[in-house]
């Protein structure tokens, strides 16, 4: 039995939710790993899991924004379960995440090296930025999904938007917009 007050529906089978949302959950969680084989990897450990407890998350308010938080969960606890990683920002991974521009190679070289730089931001941090751009969330709905306050999230965003900029300053003498990225 599904929740009325829900905004969107959502299953009662796994089987039918998965089908519906994996895309989107792929698509976030490469956002956030920057890594497409990684992301691939969390979302199946959390589906998984998701997968077991179906019957009471499938009676959640918004089941969609707990399996989200699940791979938000999976992707900032990642490096203390396993070694780390080389972080690959390839072509073929940035070109599922946009549609293509005119230019390909300026618009692809553009898009590595920001990605480059958002890969070194901390994790928190990352999260935050791919949450408030990419999935447009708001600050009380990110600082849900992490797990911290509002002013906390607030905070994630602005240094990782100000260790972007200043990258991007030091890289061409000038500053730039890191927003239009995660888009």
């Amino acid at each position: 039995m599904t929740d009325p007050t829900r905004s969107e529906a959502v299953p009662d089978r796994f089987d039918d939710f998965v089908r519906q949302r994996l895309d989107r959950l792929l698509r976030y969680a490469t956002a956030l790993t920057c890594d497409p084989h990684l992301a691939q990897d969390v979302v199946q450990d959390v589906l998984l899991r998701a997968q077991r407890r179906w019957d009471r998350v499938s009676t959640l308010h918004a089941p969609d924004a707990y399996v989200r938080r699940m791979v938000t969960n999976e992707y900032l606890s990642w490096r203390r379960r396993r070694a780390a990683r080389h972080v690959a920002a390839t072509h073929e991974a940035l070109e599922v995440l946009t549609t293509p521009v005119a230019d390909h190679a300026a618009h692809y070289a553009e898009r590595d090296a920001m990605r480059a730089r958002i890969a070194t931001l901390p994790r928190k941090q990352r999260a935050a930025l791919v949450l408030r751009y990419y999935e447009n969330l708001t600050y009380a709905e990110i600082a849900e999904a992490l797990g911290c306050g509002e002013s906390t999230v607030r905070s994630h965003i602005s240094r990782a938007l100000s260790a972007l900029r200043a990258a991007e300053a030091a890289r061409t003498g000038r500053t730039g917009s890191v927003k239009g990225v995660l888009a």
